[in-house]
């Protein structure tokens, strides 16, 4: 009896746009319409961290991700999270399926967290949802933008941004403008040039802000 994967379930059941079905060989159950797919670029940040790894260099500094690591270069755990990870182990938590916008108590002190004692928070006019990862909140975020605002909304991400920001919105069917931010003589915060690409922008228009630790600069 032939036993498949789930992925290769689905990829048995998928026909290309355009292409007409043919009938499934062995050889199409295992290649089919992978085979057309492209090599995707290799990511510039990660590939300096593999180069990190491979070096040889006795006082070598791994400046590629920022964590928290220890002097030998290990990741360093803070004691904030253990107790955090100790805590959650000892309340014998039942690891339910959160609700689709994710843990209410979760976000709404995030919330709390990151704006603080502010009127737009107390009248209710932010919102916020749990997301996988920074990458994650920017693909859902440019989805929502892309489908509910006004056709030819553009969203503005800083210069320079994290490499992923432009093609994720892009992806996304956003058209992506840049906000002036790093002063690249002094390395510094670029103030009347971002302020003056926030005034000259339409109203409507999206800015993409880093709320702390702008990345890549720092700034």
């Amino acid at each position: 009896m032939l036993k498949l994967s789930t992925l290769a379930v689905v990829a048995l059941g998928y026909t290309p746009p355009g292409r007409a079905r043919q009938p499934l060989t062995p050889h199409a159950a295992s290649s089919g319409y992978i085979a057309d797919i492209p090599q995707g670029a290799p990511d510039a940040i990660l590939g300096i961290a593999q180069a990190f790894r491979e070096s040889n260099a006795e006082n070598k500094v791994n400046l590629a991700v920022g964590a928290y690591r220890d002097d030998g270069g290990v990741p360093f755990v803070l004691p904030s999270v253990s107790e955090a990870e100790r805590r959650i182990l000892e309340r014998g938590e039942k690891k339910e399926y959160a609700p689709i916008d994710g843990l209410a108590d979760y976000t709404k002190l995030a919330l709390q967290f990151a704006y603080g004692d502010c009127a737009p928070l107390k009248e209710g006019r932010i919102a916020g949802v749990q997301t996988l990862s920074g990458t994650g909140a920017c693909r859902i975020a440019g989805e929502f933008y892309a489908r509910f605002l006004p056709e030819g909304t553009a969203i503005y991400a800083s210069d320079p941004t994290w490499g992923n920001h432009i093609p994720i919105m892009k992806l996304a069917g956003l058209e992506v403008k840049r906000y002036k931010y790093l002063d690249r003589a002094t390395n510094t915060l670029d103030f009347d040039g971002f302020m003056s690409d926030l005034e000259a922008a339409p109203s409507g228009s999206i800015f993409l802000l880093h709320a702390c630790a702008h990345n890549p600069t720092g700034v």
